[in-house]
């Protein structure tokens, strides 16, 4: 026995450092989903592009990601967990640096479906990867840390690449190159901690009865959950895709550090919100977000809806939208996870994520749509919040039925 324990102890301690190290690279691949998101003014104004072609932009992203979740669940088992982690970083550099030496509309949309390709490999793999990596660490632990760490990450970093993006562009010169440049040394920093990290292969399958019975229930706690996760994560995508739009023709402010600060706001509150309610139960956190979600939309069409538009009023609703989606997302991916044998937790967040890609993408088409055939911006935003709205309460309500289903049975 004391022949190998040293070994086992050595390969333990590798994998406290290579959680850090994926969750670190998840920050950098999510933080450059939606780092041109304040940048957008600057290709507007320069191409002259419409409001719907920058909803297309922002949409082709969303391609991309649906695209490599549907894919990673095939890729993984033969790539493993790190060499999916490994390819995202990779991509995102190939993505940057276009984006970087290709401004042209032509290459943003490139460089955007790319980035889509890498967020898609990224998001689908690192939160499995995370709790495998942390009960390899100590088996003894609790999984939800790790679960939460990776949602927080997820849902934190989309805040982060605005941040920068918007202070460099606001006051430092280059502002269509430096942010790109920058997310390449990022970049190149996470892969070699991904390089470093061990990997941990996928689960052994669970017994074919188990395995049908953990299927069918997560089956039906995932589809409402995946409604819910897109509802909630399209009115976080109208402020990724418009905010800066809205803030400079509605609110009278074309501040690229504001609009990225917005951002950054929003979905920093996710992060807050998923903090915050650490200690209580999934179905509780899923109530939370809802309230949050409705009552934030209630605020955002006021405020755009006054005779003076109140920009501290548009803020206020984003953090509590922002709030209402992170909790969202976290009830909903705690309650799929729980139900979701090993084996198919990578295919179940990967689900939730494409629900939530969607949402933060797709739905903004119709938006953009309605902008751009002439719809003002406060009716287009009334028109979206009553279907976000009704879309969050009654997919929340149903998820609901369904978890007290299960346990009643």
């Amino acid at each position: 026995m004391s022949a190998i324990r040293p070994p086992a102890v050595a390969e333990t301690r590798r994998y406290g450092p290579g959680f850090w190290a994926v969750a670190f690279a998840l920050l950098v691949v999510m933080a450059f989903a939606t780092l041109p998101s304040p940048l957008y003014g600057l290709y507007r104004t320069r191409d002259h592009l419409s409001a719907f072609t920058l909803t297309v932009v922002f949409a082709i992203f969303a391609v991309g990601t649906i695209a490599a979740l549907l894919s990673v669940r095939f890729i993984a088992p033969r790539a493993g967990r790190r060499g999916v982690m490994l390819g995202a970083v990779a991509t995102m550099m190939v993505a940057a640096g276009l984006l970087a030496a290709w401004k042209d509309l032509p290459g943003l949309l490139i460089g955007r479906l790319i980035t889509g390709v890498a967020v898609g490999l990224a998001a689908g793999t690192a939160t499995p990867y995370l709790i495998e990596l942390r009960a390899r660490a100590n088996p003894a632990t609790s999984l939800v840390r790790a679960r939460n760490i990776g949602t927080a990450v997820s849902v934190g970093a989309l805040g982060i690449g605005p941040l920068i993006a918007g202070f460099l562009a606001e006051w430092v010169q280059n502002p269509l190159t430096l942010p790109y440049l920058l997310f390449v040394a990022l970049g190149a920093v996470a892969l070699i901690g991904v390089a470093m990290a061990p990997e941990t292969g996928i689960p052994a399958p669970a017994a074919s009865a188990v395995s049908q019975t953990s299927s069918s229930r997560s089956v039906r706690v995932l589809v409402p959950g995946a409604v819910a996760t897109l509802a909630a994560f399209s009115a976080n995508g109208l402020f990724a895709a418009l905010s800066g739009l809205f803030l400079a023709t509605t609110l009278h402010d074309p501040s690229h550090a504001l609009s990225g600060a917005t951002l950054f706001l929003v979905f920093s509150s996710g992060v807050a919100a998923q903090l915050a309610t650490n200690g209580l139960p999934a179905l509780r956190v899923l109530a939370f977000g809802t309230i949050s979600m409705l009552v934030g939309l209630v605020l955002l069409v006021t405020a755009v809806r006054l005779p003076t538009p109140s920009l501290a009023l548009f803020l206020i609703s984003g953090a509590l939208i922002g709030a209402g989606a992170g909790a969202v997302f976290k009830g909903t991916t705690g309650l799929v996870l729980e139900a979701a044998a090993p084996k198919d937790r990578l295919a179940m967040t990967s689900d939730l994520l494409i629900a939530l890609f969607v949402g933060l993408s797709i739905p903004v088409l119709g938006a953009g749509i309605a902008l751009d055939r002439g719809a003002t911006a406060p009716d287009t935003i009334l028109g979206f919040a009553i279907l976000v709205g009704l879309g969050v309460a009654g997919a929340g309500t149903a998820l609901g039925r369904a978890i007290r289903s299960d346990s009643h049975a």
